[in-house]
């Protein structure tokens, strides 16, 4: 009789959260589409399907409140007190604008609270079905970009957000633009192939349940993108989980017949590429935006690695103090705060917010919130990292691939730019739920509660 009883409270457990599975695949689906409903299908609607996720968001961290499954943590805590605190000082202290502090609180009270969202109710298998889902993705959109990539600005396929004939390309290199694929920005495609060479390099050491011709055409589309996209970001990225994949292989000799089988694979494709005519003009361009790039910016390692990594971080942290106290306030690095506070006489526009994610958020909420933000998202990163090495001890490689691209996007994930924000949200959620097993054990799912 209690076993009955028990069986049926599991299968209402499993029951109420199926609606939040298809949220946060709704949320999923968005992210990859939503620039093409804003480009080509509704351009009209374009401004308010900026934040067409949104809604979904908040829905599914109220859902998730209402029903105990959001975790009492230090990380979810911290970051509470700070989006609320972060909304006052704006508005006494920062700019004064009510709508602009609510709209740089979003990634700090729903999109945060949304990546332990999707820890709790996604587990392995759903994480390898988004996986799979990328995978059958990847090939059409290296054929979009492809087309974007030949095709002049004026094209269709290279119209902008809003329907804008001037194109949606970004500069490029000798006359030819970056793609945005299905995005609103060319940052989309680079972030999309980044999370699929993940799940690709995964699949190839472990191919057990994949169609082997879709995991074939991922890896040829993964590689005719990363010429096409123009993108040195994906680049360095892939070389990263490569580099992730390697030292699980120093970890766990088995993995070794199968990385060489994959490199042996990858290699072929390759070879094949290299004989097809655009891409090598593609090649081409991608070499001389990497040579072009490279020398402004002093080098490989020193602008590269150094400027664009350990110093942006460094830089910010070490400008916090001469930001005010309270901040200039949230919300006013973004391009909302550029369109609502523009001064409609002088025409003076908001200028001066720093790019990178760390300088914005301190010149956005100061020294002290700003900081308490930087060492929230460090501390979550190193807890899924300790808990990800701990998993490849034991044999699993999901986690810790996750994790290749995971740990650079939390740490500096761009959350005032939509696209960006939902990347982080939806690796940082993943990273946490191939962390469970299908079916956790008691002991287990209490063990790794303790930490989500």
């Amino acid at each position: 009789m209690a076993s009955d009883k028990h069986g049926v409270q599991e299968w209402h457990n499993v029951d109420r959260n199926k609606s939040l599975k298809q949220g946060i695949w709704l949320y999923f689906v968005l992210l990859i589409f939503e620039g093409a409903l804003r480009k080509w299908v509704l351009p009209g609607l374009s401004t308010p399907l900026l934040i067409i996720r949104d809604p979904v968001a908040l829905w599914l961290v109220f859902t998730a409140w209402r029903r105990g499954l959001l975790p009492q943590n230090i990380f979810l805590s911290g970051m509470a007190f700070v989006g609320i605190t972060g909304i006052y000082t704006a508005i006494l202290a920062g700019h004064g604008n009510i709508y602009v502090a609510l709209f740089g609180a979003r990634p700090l009270l729903i999109h945060f609270p949304l990546i332990f969202v999707i820890g709790r109710v996604f587990n392995r298998e759903d994480v390898l079905r988004i996986g799979k889902t990328l995978l059958w993705l990847v090939f059409p959109m290296t054929v979009l970009i492809a087309l974007q990539f030949y095709s002049p600005q004026s094209a269709f396929v290279n119209r902008g957000v809003g329907g804008d004939m001037a194109g949606a390309g970004f500069g490029g290199a000798m006359d030819y633009f970056r793609p945005p694929g299905t995005f609103s920005f060319t940052n989309g495609t680079t972030l999309f192939y980044q999370l699929s060479a993940t799940f690709i390099l995964f699949f190839l050491i472990h191919p057990v349940r994949i169609n082997r011709l879709v995991l074939v055409a991922a890896t040829i589309g993964l590689l005719a993108a990363i010429p096409l996209s123009i993108s040195r970001g994906l680049f360095f990225q892939v070389i990263v989980s490569v580099v992730f994949l390697v030292f699980a292989m120093t970890r766990n000799p088995k993995f070794m017949l199968r990385i060489l089988g994959a490199i042996v694979a990858v290699a072929s494709i390759l070879i094949l590429l290299n004989n097809i005519s655009f891409f090598q003009t593609a090649t081409e361009v991608f070499m001389s935006r990497f040579t072009d790039a490279n020398e402004v910016e002093g080098g490989l390692v020193k602008g590269v690695i150094g400027n664009r990594y350990l110093g942006w971080m460094l830089g910010a942290l070490s400008s916090a103090l001469d930001i005010p106290l309270l901040g200039n306030g949230l919300g006013i690095a973004t391009n909302v705060a550029v369109a609502v506070l523009t001064d409609p006489v002088t025409n003076s526009k908001v200028i001066g917010t720093p790019d990178e994610e760390w300088g914005r958020t301190i010149y956005e909420l100061g020294p002290i919130l700003g900081l308490a933000v930087v060492f929230i998202r460090v501390g979550l990163d190193l807890t899924i990292a300790f808990a990800s090495y701990r998993k490849l001890v034991r044999k699993d490689l999901l986690p810790w691939m996750l994790l290749s691209f995971g740990s650079l996007t939390l740490l500096q994930a761009q959350w005032a730019q939509p696209t960006s924000l939902g990347f982080c949200t939806l690796i940082a959620g993943l990273m946490i739920a191939s962390l469970r097993s299908s079916v956790p054990k008691p002991s287990e799912a209490l063990k790794v509660a303790q930490w989500i």
